[in-house]
């Protein structure tokens, strides 16, 4: 059963952000679905199990774009 989690991420400021989270993160183990706003500063990832969010949440630190929750 998925599960959709939202993550804020402060670092997102244009739609280039957005694109590079979901280009990093769509092809992970365990992600269905990205979905960023930049308006709200967050990025909301569909996952297959919850042992992929920590896989997510590592890739972001490295792109530079850690989540705060």
């Amino acid at each position: 059963m998925s599960q959709t989690v939202t993550l804020s991420i402060p670092n997102i400021s244009c739609h280039h952000c957005t694109m590079t989270i979901a280009r990093e993160t769509k092809d992970l183990p365990g992600v269905l679905k990205v979905e960023g706003d930049v308006a709200a500063q967050t990025a909301t990832f569909t996952l297959e199990n919850p042992t992929a969010l920590a896989g997510v949440k590592q890739t972001l630190v490295e792109i530079g774009y850690p989540a705060a929750n």
